[in-house]
């Protein structure tokens, strides 16, 4: 995935002044010595020949994974320019997210963007885009001619082409092949799916996220992740579209199944709300949030230190990870195949052991009471000892 880190950034100058490179100095937030970037290539004509100084009215703690971000940037340029049309809201992002989950839209218009897009040779592609920085630019000391403009165009596009090879390579490594069709698949098989799903996933995210939702775009986006192919394949398959949504429609139509009473409390349990849980998953879930609570209550943000942020979003995504493993069972759906139930709580064991690491540098630190990291850390070995049986249960069956 592309490193985004416009939020982390708390002032920037990008220098185009001398045809053919781009030179710049990045500040972020709490780190002391800049990111200094040495890259090929050239801007867009409105701040090609330019210096560009900005300054970033709202910066944000670096999250942790911008840790990674090496400090000399070589490689080349993608898109830069200032002059990107974004939408953005009219009123506070907090406001306009609630009126969002109301069903309502906030309002909103079209800005300009700072946009500043490099291929690296350390870290692949990595994005600055923001339409809240506050910018400075010179008087152009040249500008692009036509054919340098189609120049331009064709390198930043070789940028991204050479990135997207590099997804593609990610998914290739993890497809699982040709498997007899009589054979059981094992939970290593379900893994490799799974991996290749998440490496196709983020190649479509990056896709998205470089030239947006048009109809054109769209159609773009299609002939890269080779949906059109998968579009042939389908109607050579026999079965129509309409087949399809007829097939969903009437599936949705389907009256909810019940949990088994007698399995309360081993496969599910019923929340507040009087939604299903697993019993496991339910424990993790209200972990999560009882400890993102107290963080919050100590005056702390998880994001201001790497660890914590790690401890807190990993023991979260524990819960989510479980609730895909566990919550159909819950809900009285029955028990899909062990082998992939296996896979997926496998999933939730990596982000377990995440959150553990992250608790246990925390507790170096002495950022949290003692108590409260005992308390973390046994709930944390105890949900991993559930996850573990369970593992052993599905394997059994």
């Amino acid at each position: 995935m592309a490193f985004r880190i416009h939020d982390s950034v708390a002032r920037g100058e990008i220098d185009n002044r001398i045809k053919g490179v781009v030179r710049g100095r990045l500040w972020l937030e709490g780190r002391p010595e800049p990111v200094v970037l040495e890259l090929r290539g050239n801007a867009h004509p409105d701040l090609a020949g330019c210096l560009l100084t900005f300054t970033n009215p709202q910066p944000r703690p670096r999250p942790s994974h911008i840790e990674g971000l090496a400090p000399v940037q070589r490689g080349t340029i993608g898109d830069l320019t200032a002059s990107r049309k974004v939408r953005v809201f009219d009123i506070p992002t907090e406001e306009a997210l609630g009126m969002i989950r109301r069903n309502e839209k906030p309002p909103e218009r079209l800005a300009n963007a700072l946009y500043l897009e490099w291929f690296s040779e350390a870290n692949g592609r990595v994005v600055i885009e923001s339409a809240n920085y506050v910018l400075e630019i010179s008087p152009p000391e040249w500008r692009l001619t036509p054919q340098d403009e189609a120049r331009r165009a064709q390198e930043a596009e070789a940028g991204m082409a050479g990135f997207i090879r590099t997804l593609d390579e990610t998914i290739q490594r993890h497809q699982l092949g040709q498997k007899d069709p009589d054979l059981e698949w094992d939970e290593h098989d379900y893994e490799r799916f799974m991996r290749e799903a998440d490496a196709r996933t983020d190649k479509y995210g990056e896709l998205l996220d470089k030239y947006g939702h048009s109809d054109e775009a769209q159609e773009r986006i299609e002939r890269e992740m080779g949906w059109d192919r998968d579009e042939t394949e389908a109607e050579d398959s026999g079965m129509s579209i309409d087949e399809l949504n007829a097939a969903c429609d009437a599936a949705a139509n389907e009256p909810p199944p019940e949990p088994e009473p007698h399995r309360e409390g081993i496969d599910w349990v019923r929340t507040a709300d009087g939604g299903l849980r697993h019993p496991l998953e339910h424990r993790c879930f209200e972990c999560a949030v009882t400890y993102y609570r107290f963080v919050q209550d100590l005056g702390m943000k998880s994001a201001q230190d790497s660890d914590m942020e790690q401890f807190v979003a990993e023991f979260q995504i524990t819960g989510a990870k479980l609730a895909g493993a566990l919550n159909g069972i819950a809900r009285g759906e029955g028990y899909r195949d062990g082998a992939f139930t296996v896979a997926l709580l496998k999933r939730a064991l990596g982000h377990l052991h995440q959150a553990q690491a992250g608790l246990e540098a925390v507790n170096l630190k002495r950022l949290l009471p003692e108590r409260l990291v005992a308390a973390a850390r046994q709930d944390l070995f105890e949900i991993r000892a559930g996850i573990l049986a369970l593992m052993d249960e599905f394997r059994a069956r």
